[in-house]
């Protein structure tokens, strides 16, 4: 065995994947002792079989380790929340700032280890450091530098309302809770003023917790100096490469980095480690410093660093790695680049085994094992001479293809400008921008006119990167978007690519020995291989991009966007159409600007786009904005500006605002045709999905109105779909209800429909009794935010659709419902069920 260490990590690895789908109660701390004893004495007493039995109880012992760690990331509030329902409920809370504080315009975020909790009318109950993630609503400018001003590890006593973090509330959607659960973190506490907060200052002391706040407070001066080194926009730029901060990274820039896969850049990682070796290395050496001092020094350095970039589980694996094999090179030890990275790992692991579930831990060691294994193997198939175009070329491909599965799985996305942006950027950035970068920093911290002036120079190579970026955005047709795939399907990919590699070897061996010029089926026999496993990873992959395309079924998203309406409906022939796109309302007031975030939450951006790249949307063939309020439009911007688009339709009016206009003008820009009612009653999408307009009635004046009011100037269709009809209305109210009802036949010509959306999120300025017994729905759905301010759904609304005898489903409640249509059945299933 050549390699033992990295298949007994491997080993561990295979245990904490079972132990998440597999929940044993009697795997524990416990039993994985028991387990470890019985390997021991099966390896020392040499029994029969002890190397399949081992390698089975290594990996039971992982199990029981995973279980033991998970069964404790419980809040110690649990018996209190086993009597009463805790979340909603107002408390004080009493403990230290385990972190930096995050101030964004209004909003001040951080995260709390609570000594103790006291609600009303009760004692104080203690809380044991569990952390608590804070949201404070910052109700004066001046609070800003207040909050900013609060340090890690200072005491704080705050009265707020402490609530549950939300679970994923759409299939497929972000997971807020899991993501805090992993991070041990139970609870959110929501405050409004500073005036709530009382802080004293911790008196200064020698720890662990002191040498962070001490960090914190160098990352803050390093991001201050960085502003007075680069201009503009690139000041964001290089935080983010140098020490890991993204809160000033422009959005538009990091999209288009992450369009063309090259956020790893972005992302402190292996390569920002070597960079800086090799600088510091360097400038040892031309101080004649020894070998054994400078490798000692770049040891010590390398925690500095890893604290100061952030300590992403990237950066520790490349720190922990390059700490290793620098005390390797120290001791003249023999060193295994496999072996170094399987114990880092394993370590890794040990300490957290959350990691495995982290995609930069994931794409981290991903990516440096296929380096590892890849690189010389691919090296002997290329068929160049230059060693550096080679090496430069091995790297890319190898990179790609390992990281490709991940990147798909999390990010539904892939670029085939990818390969050519990585080629020309990785070099560039990584061997001139990231160091030149470095000196600037260094320089200006010295003296900042000596730093401004490498980084204008800098700022000037940023332009040329930031100008090649936004021309391959316009090549739309390379950017492709991916489902997430199975674990199965990912599987397959990467045993053909072993398979593949098998192959290619084998026939670069036999031409290497001359044995083509002899007469054998072998070389035939290879290239039928070849063929065969190429023609099957074509398959895969086609497969993979579109999964569904063979599902006959039709299906009627109703997405959760908070408050507001986003509809997404496949048909039972593929095509997708998207009814309004939710988005977040704003209520600012003259001179209230300070209140607006660097990154505030988008409904299009942060859930809409994400979700519908995720199901394996490439192109939507419909977008339908039935209205122009924020709560329906907001989100549409993103959707035209990240998914294909073959047509859009509105409502013919126009509601001036620099919002909408921006949205026509994207769709201009895109050559999406912009449609609406008044040049067509009927609409067929397939050959078993048609829709049917019937509100706004047709205006013979082709020219666009201005309306402010938008809500009785909503869309109103009918969906026919495989035998059913289905009913959208928008925010119509009472007035356009009634001019729709006197405007069909009274002969029930179109009803009764199997399913109403409800109007207006409910609102009692809708949804009439007429209406309702005049369409007899079966079923009806509410699209309305979790506790949202406007007091959706009426209760009187609720009553006359119980009256009908109708199943009712609302989002707020239930989140995402989803209805699939098949040969006029229908099924519904809801996300929080």
């Amino acid at each position: 065995m050549k390699r033992p260490i990295v298949l007994l990590v491997c080993l561990w690895i295979t245990g904490n994947v079972l132990a998440l789908y597999v929940s044993l109660p009697w795997l524990s701390l416990f039993s994985s002792l028991l387990f470890a004893g019985a390997a021991v004495l099966f390896m020392v007493f040499r029994l029969p079989g002890r190397l399949p039995v081992c390698a089975l109880l290594l990996v039971l012992i992982s199990m029981g380790y995973y279980e033991w760690h998970d069964q404790r990331n419980v809040t110690v509030l649990l018996p209190l929340a086993q009597e009463q329902e805790l979340s909603g409920s107002g408390a004080g809370l009493r403990g230290r700032l385990a972190g930096p504080v995050a101030v964004d315009g209004d909003r001040a975020s951080f995260a709390l280890e609570a000594e103790s909790i006291r609600f009303e009318g009760k004692d104080a109950f203690p809380m044991r450091g569990e952390r608590v993630q804070v949201s404070l609503r910052l109700l004066r400018e001046e609070e800003q530098a207040l909050a900013a001003g609060w340090r890690r590890g200072d005491a704080l006593t705050l009265q707020g309302t402490l609530r549950s973090p939300s679970p994923a509330r759409n299939f497929g959607g972000f997971d807020y809770r899991r993501y805090l659960r992993l991070h041990r973190t139970h609870w959110l506490m929501t405050a409004k003023g500073a005036d709530q907060v009382q802080v004293e200052t911790t008196p200064l002391r020698f720890s662990i917790g002191q040498l962070l706040r001490w960090n914190d407070g160098l990352r803050s001066a390093l991001d201050k100096r960085m502003n007075s080194i680069f201009p503009g926009e690139h000041a964001g730029f290089m935080k983010a490469l140098l020490i890991g901060l993204q809160d000033d990274l422009d959005a538009e820039r990091f999209q288009q980095f992450s369009n063309l896969g090259l956020t790893h850049i972005l992302a402190i990682s292996g390569l920002n480690v070597a960079v800086f070796l090799g600088v510091f290395i360097w400038f040892m050496r031309r101080l004649r410093v020894t070998k054994e001092t400078y490798l000692l020094l770049a040891i010590a350095l390398l925690p500095c660093y890893i604290l100061i970039t952030g300590a992403s589980p990237s950066i520790v694996r490349a720190g922990m790695m390059a700490m290793i094999a620098l005390f390797a090179a120290r001791k003249g030890l023999l060193k295994d680049a496999l072996h170094l990275t399987a114990i880092v790992a394993w370590l890794m692991l040990l300490w957290n085994p959350y990691y495995l579930l982290d995609v930069s831990f994931q794409l981290s060691f991903l990516v440096t094992l296929g380096l590892i294994v890849g690189i010389p193997r691919v090296n002997k198939l290329l068929p160049i001479a230059s060693p550096a175009l080679k090496n430069s070329l091995s790297i890319t491909i190898v990179s790609q293809l390992i990281s490709f599965p991940v990147s798909i799985y999390y990010f539904n996305q892939f670029s085939l400008l990818s390969w050519a942006a990585n080629m020309a950027l990785v070099p560039l950035i990584s061997m001139v921008v990231f160091p030149s970068g470095i000196a600037a920093l260094v320089l200006g911290l010295i003296y900042i006119p000596f730093g401004r002036s490498i980084g204008w120079l800098i700022s000037g190579l940023n332009d040329m990167i930031f100008a090649l970026t936004a021309y391959l955005q316009q090549f739309r047709l390379f950017q492709t978007i991916w489902p997430s795939p199975s674990l199965l399907w990912m599987a397959a990919y990467y045993l053909l690519f072993i398979l593949l590699y098998m192959l290619l070897e084998k026939r670069r061996s036999s031409k290497e020995a001359d044995q083509l010029m002899q007469v054998s089926l072998k070389p035939r026999l290879l290239s039928i291989g070849l063929t065969l496993s190429l023609a099957s990873l074509m398959l895969l992959l086609w497969i993979g991009y579109t999964p569904e395309r063979w599902n006959q079924a039709g299906t009627v998203q109703f997405i959760d966007v908070g408050q507001g309406d986003g509809i997404l409906i496949r048909t039972p022939e593929g095509k997708h159409i998207l009814i309004d796109g939710g988005g977040t309302l704003s209520f600012r007031k003259p001179g209230e600007e300070w209140k607006d975030r660097k990154n505030p939450y988008e409904v299009g951006r942060k859930l809409l786009v994400p979700i519908l790249k995720k199901r394996g949307v490439h192109q939507l063939d419909m977008v339908i904005l039935t209205h122009q309020d924020a709560d329906h439009s907001g989100g549409l911007q993103a959707v035209l500006e990240q998914i294909p688009v073959k047509q859009f339709w509105f409502n013919g009016t126009y509601k001036s605002n620099q919002a909408m206009e921006q949205l026509f003008r994207t769709a201009l820009e895109r050559n999406i045709p912009l449609m609406s009612p008044n040049q067509v009653k009927t609409i067929t999408v397939d050959s078993k999905t048609n829709l049917q307009f019937l509100y706004p009635f047709p205006n013979k004046e082709a020219s666009i109105r201005l309306e402010k009011e938008q809500n009785n100037q909503s869309l109103v269709f009918l969906l026919h779909m495989d035998g059913t009809t289905w009913l959208f209305t928008g925010d119509m109210e009472k007035t356009t209800e009634a001019n729709v009802l006197e405007s069909l036949t009274m002969d029930n010509t179109f009803a009764p429909i199997d399913v109403l959306k409800v109007a207006h999120h409910g609102s009692k300025t809708s949804s009439t009794q007429e209406w309702i017994n005049y369409w007899k729905p079966r079923l009806a759905v509410i699209s309305v935010g979790e506790t949202n301010s406007y007091g959706h759904p009426s209760l009187e609304v609720l009553q006359r659709l119980e009256q009908q005898d109708m199943v009712i489903y609302r989002t707020d409640q239930m989140g995402e419902v989803q209805i699939k249509v098949k040969s006029g059945i229908l099924y519904e299933r809801t996300k929080l069920d």
